[in-house]
C-alpha cells in the first residue's frame, strides 16, 4: 500500500488519484472486513505494548473534505483500542486565545507523549487549506509555512515521535451523496451543517491547496498517503494496514519481566498477607 505514499516534491495531481480504487482488496468488501478485524486485533496488542514501553509517540493526522471519513476512520480502525493510550485532536476555529499566538501553538500542545498515539481531526494543515481558499491571511504569510511545518515535523520526529498523515481522498458526487443521506435519515441530521455547501462550492480551489500540501510537505520523516475514501471498507484497511505495518517496524518491547527471584518474593508477601488476614 505504499504505491499511496507521496514522495517530496513530487508533482501531485489529485485527479491521477481514483478514490473508488480498491486495488488491495481483490476479494472484496467481505473479505477485507475480515482482514480488518484481524487487524484491529494486531492494533490493540500493538497499543498496549506502546502503552507499556513508554518510549515512542505516534501522530496520526487525518485531513479531507467533509463528509471524507474522518469521524470514520477514528470509530472504526481505533474500535476495541484502549482509551487510555489513545487520544483524539479536534482542530476547529482557532479562539481568541489562539489567534494571539503563532498557528502551531495550538498544536504542539496537543502532540503525543511517550506511549501515546494522538490522532489529529484535522490539523495545523488547516493553516495552509482553510486560510489559503478563504484568504483569511496574505499569500505571502502562508507560503511560508510549508517549510515552517516541515521543520516543526522534524522536531517532533527527532524526538522520537513517528508521524503518518492520511489525506482521505473522495469526488464531489461521493460527498453529494454522503451530504443527502444526512439530510434525508432523521438519525444524521446532526452532521449536517450549511455551511459544507459553501465549502463544497469551492471544490477545486480546496483540491488545488491540497496537491500543494502533498507536493510541499510529504517528507522521509513524516510522510502523505492519499487514500481512496469513497468505498469507506477500504479507506480503513488502507489505514488499518500501514499503522498497523508502521507500529511493527518500530519493535516496540515490553519492560522487562520480573526474575525468578522476585516473582517468589512477591508471592511470599502475597501468602503472607492471606495468613494474617
Amino acid at each position: 500500500m505504499h504505491t499511496y505514499r507521496i514522495d517530496l516534491d513530487k508533482k501531485v495531481n489529485l485527479d491521477d488519484f481514483d478514490p473508488a480504487e480498491t486495488r488491495y482488496a481483490p476479494g472484496g468488501k467481505e473479505n477485507a472486513e475480515q482482514s480488518l478485524l484481524q487487524l484491529n486485533r494486531q492494533l490493540e496488542a500493538l497499543q498496549e505494548s506502546l502503552y507499556a514501553e513508554h518510549k515512542h509517540r505516534v501522530l496520526v493526522v487525518l485531513q479531507g473534505m467533509d463528509t471524507s471519513g474522518k469521524d470514520g476512520v477514528i470509530r472504526r480502525v481505533f474500535e476495541g483500542v484502549n482509551p487510555q493510550g489513545v487520544r483524539v485532536a479536534s482542530f476547529k476555529v482557532p479562539t481568541p486565545v489562539e489567534l494571539d499566538h503563532d498557528y502551531l501553538w495550538r498544536v504542539h500542545q496537543q502532540t503525543p507523549a511517550r506511549g501515546e498515539i494522538v490522532i489529529f481531526n484535522r490539523s495545523h494543515y488547516e493553516d495552509v487549506l482553510v486560510v489559503r481558499v478563504h484568504s483569511l491571511v496574505p499569500e505571502a504569510v502562508w507560503k511560508k509555512r510549508y517549510e515552517q511545518i516541515n521543520a516543526f515535523e522534524r522536531l517532533l520526529t527527532d524526538e522520537g515521535t513517528t508521524i503518518l498523515k492520511f489525506f482521505l481522498h473522495i469526488d464531489p458526487q461521493e460527498q453529494k451523496e454522503r451530504l443527502l443521506e444526512r439530510l434525508e435519515k432523521p438519525e444524521k441530521n446532526w452532521k449536517f451543517n450549511a455551511g459544507d455547501l459553501k465549502e463544497r462550492a469551492l471544490w477545486k480551489e480546496y483540491m488545488k491547496a491540497y496537491e500543494d500540501v502533498l507536493e510541499k510537505t510529504s517528507t522521509p520523516w513524516a510522510p502523505w498517503y492519499v487514500v481512496p475514501a469513497n468505498k469507506k471498507w477500504y479507506r480503513d484497511l488502507v489505514i488499518s494496514t500501514l499503522l498497523v505495518e508502521t507500529l511493527q517496524n518500530l519493535e516496540i518491547r515490553l519492560p522487562a519481566p520480573f526474575s525468578a527471584q522476585e516473582i517468589a518474593e512477591f508471592r511470599r508477601q502475597l501468602s503472607q498477607e492471606d495468613r494474617s488476614g
